[in-house]
């Protein structure tokens, strides 16, 4: 199951509002969500998780490029949610550079010379691309009140800890 929400920061402290990322195909389409969601070019959140398996912040300050947190890579790899926010510069990769081109393999079935298990390593090659560990910018909060210590700390409910730091917890639990 996931949850995400926006959180603007506004003169009058936090708003929150529950979203929809079903339409949302990029970092840049999640980007503009978010900055509809401020008058100004104030600070927006967008807190995304899935329930106890990662948990991704990005921070949008104004016109800047986003800044991206994600707990465990591996684990939103295989969420299209999370696939958004794993972009080639997150995870020190080459743009473009997503493993083998489908487009240059023989997939015909007749191969000659090949061992299934090549065609598995290949696989677990690029797989092992994407750490079963936090990516990003862990700094993301500091200014915040939440440290990159105490982000890389949290698991289960996270969200809540963030909100609870920001002084968003009520205004989040609204869109819950």
């Amino acid at each position: 199951m996931y949850f995400a929400a926006l959180l603007a920061r506004t003169e009058d402290g936090w708003e929150a509002s529950d979203t929809e990322l079903d339409d949302v195909e990029t970092l840049s389409d999640l980007a503009d969500l978010a900055r509809e969601a401020s008058a100004e070019d104030d600070t927006v959140l967008v807190l995304i998780e899935q329930e106890d398996a990662w948990f991704g912040v990005v921070r949008i300050d104004g016109e800047d490029d986003p800044r991206i947190y994600v707990s465990d890579a591996a684990a939103a790899a295989r969420s299209s949610y999370g696939e958004i926010l794993l972009t080639d510069e997150l995870l020190g990769r080459e743009p473009g550079d997503d493993g083998p081109d489908l487009d240059a393999l023989d997939l015909d079935g007749t191969e000659d010379g090949e061992d299934e298990d090549d065609e598995g390593d290949e696989e677990s090659g690029s797989a092992e691309a994407v750490p079963h560990s936090p990516v990003g910018d862990a700094e993301i909060l500091d200014d915040l009140g939440v440290d990159a210590k105490e982000l890389r700390s949290l698991d289960a409910d996270a969200l809540t800890a963030i909100a609870e730091a920001l002084g968003a917890s009520e205004v989040l639990e609204t869109v819950r």
